[in-house]
């Protein structure tokens, strides 16, 4: 049984990365999507982690095979698609790090990921957590095997985490996204949301109440991620805001998912039942705090992901 399975997208983060003489935009081709960057983000640290989405069977499709395989991430899940071009992101930098997308996805062969395939996939190797993200339910067959896969891995005892990604320009509304992100709400174990995608969940931009909400759910553990500032946990009626660390950014693309990556390892490997599970909860944040901090340092999702021997609190 694999530690963490994670299902959605893998594609190309076209970056920007400077500019030339004439002030004309430099873009490197990293390797990037949410769930994807959260398989690699846990195996680093020391995660068995796999992966189930679908490419282009094209040049860049195979080169993110190469790199999920560089990075131990089982690919068995993984397809290639004849009819649709690997979906690209396009990332522009501010000068504060922080990030602008755009997409080529007209569908993209990330969306055309089918239930049997994912269902498949999820047979072969049930995970002891199954990951997924929101961009998965914007165009079927996609929003299909993303739901058919989270029942079918629940129902089966994995525990679901899930990550309510919002970008905008992919959805056709905000409020279709809304109701979208909201739909697998009900399914999740483990939340990892941004301060401002708590606020489009619950309309409210107070960390107590809009925890509360989302708890409510049936989230067990829920995590709202606040920038440099930290992260605020909730887990029952307790509540803490765990404080970030002072880096200089380069560029906070996969932070998020570094984050999330670390303390899905840790859940993993489970528990101590002879000491309070508040504080290790507490004591997991900080860790993968650090670990989204040092993603923050250097440029790229998965190619800036720090190693288990980077960690160091």
């Amino acid at each position: 049984m694999a530690d963490i399975i994670t299902l959605g997208e893998l594609l190309i983060d076209l970056t920007q990365s400077g500019s030339d003489e004439n002030g004309n935009g430099c873009f490197v081709a990293y390797p990037g999507g949410a769930p994807a960057n959260v398989a690699v983000a846990a195996s680093r640290l020391g995660a068995s982690t796999g992966f189930i989405g679908k490419v282009g069977n094209d040049a860049f499709g195979r080169s993110l095979a190469d790199v999920l395989k560089q990075d131990n991430v089982d690919i068995k899940g993984l397809y290639y698609d004849d009819d649709q071009p690997t979906t690209m992101a396009i990332v522009s930098v501010d000068a504060d790090g922080e990030r602008d997308f755009s997409f080529y996805r007209k569908p993209g062969a990330d969306t055309q990921l089918t239930v049997d395939e994912a269902i498949g996939a999820l047979s072969e190797d049930l995970p002891k957590i199954l990951h997924v993200g929101s961009l998965s339910m914007t165009t079927s067959p996609g929003k299909e095997a993303c739901e058919e896969a989270v029942r079918y891995a629940r129902e089966n005892g994995s525990v679901i985490s899930y990550d309510p990604n919002y970008r905008a320009a992919l959805w056709d509304t905000e409020e279709h996204a809304v109701e979208m992100m909201k739909s697998l709400l009900p399914y999740a174990d483990i939340l990892k949301v941004s301060d401002e995608e708590m606020v489009m969940l619950t309309g409210t931009d107070d960390f107590e109440e809009g925890s509360r909400i989302l708890a409510e759910y049936g989230c067990g553990i829920v995590l709202v991620t606040l920038g440099g500032d930290g992260v605020f946990v909730r887990m029952g009626s307790k509540t803490a805001k765990v404080p970030g660390f002072s880096v200089t950014v380069a560029d906070t693309n996969g932070a998020g998912d570094t984050f999330l990556g670390a303390m899905l390892k840790q859940i993993a490997d489970g528990v101590s039942p002879l000491a309070d599970v508040w504080e290790q909860i507490l004591n997991m944040v900080r860790y993968a705090n650090k670990a989204a901090s040092i993603t923050c340092t250097r440029h790229g999702a998965i190619p800036a992901m720090p190693t288990a021997e980077e960690v160091v609190l």
